[in-house]
């Protein structure tokens, strides 16, 4: 490919992705003006497959055991490749969300798009799956963020990288069905990145899911 035309293809992505952003700001906005968030909550509890609870070791209800005291012992938080059954605040939609794997460092699918100087990219793949009654049409990468060992978040990036196809703005999923796609992120070079989060509502609902990486 020419000079030129590589010229061309990047001021074509520098334009989609301007369009991206106007796009999902605005959605934002609607969320922002449609939701009340009240008192946001952190759900880390990693949703159960029926292989999972009918697994030898699982937790079960103890033979002649006291009415009214569980035998449950304390669920570990959700680990990155676990899934989280999340709801909206309002439209009693909801999802089960994975966060199923972090690519970090990611490399840049655009030769002329890199992250800032003292800067990297890291991208998050995750899989929604629409289990409520509508379907599911938002933006994932407003949904998203990382935080690092030191509590700081860093919201999403609109670069693409090499990790693998980004989500569609708005992505839809009808009811049942399951769409897959990655999220990035520009964070510093030195954070250690802690935890992934995710929630309904182009990020405002009030119920947050929360991976913790490694």
């Amino acid at each position: 490919m020419s000079a030129t035309a590589r010229r061309t293809t990047s001021a074509r992505r520098t334009r989609r992705t301007a369009a991206l952003l106007l796009g999902a700001a605005l959605v934002s906005l609607t969320a922002t003006a449609c939701n009340s968030t009240g008192g946001a909550s952190v759900s880390t509890e990693a949703k159960q497959t029926a292989a999972a609870s009918a697994a030898p070791g699982s937790a079960q209800p103890a033979a002649g055991g006291a009415a009214g005291k569980s035998t449950d012992t304390p669920k570990a938080p959700a680990k990155v490749a676990d899934t989280i059954a999340l709801k909206s605040t309002d439209t009693g939609n909801t999802a089960d969300v994975t966060a199923v794997k972090v690519v970090d460092p990611a490399e840049s699918a655009n030769e002329y798009l890199k992250p800032a100087d003292g800067k990297r990219y890291v991208a998050v793949q995750f899989q929604i799956k629409a289990t409520g009654a509508q379907a599911y049409s938002e933006a994932p990468f407003s949904s998203a963020k990382v935080v690092d060992t030191q509590g700081q978040a860093y919201g999403a990036s609109l670069a693409e990288t090499k990790a693998g196809p980004a989500f569609q703005t708005p992505t839809n999923i009808a009811p049942g069905d399951t769409g897959k796609g990655f999220v990035t992120f520009e964070v510093p070079n030195d954070a250690k990145l802690d935890k992934v989060q995710f929630a309904l509502d182009n990020g405002f609902a009030s119920q947050i899911g929360q991976w913790k990486i490694g």
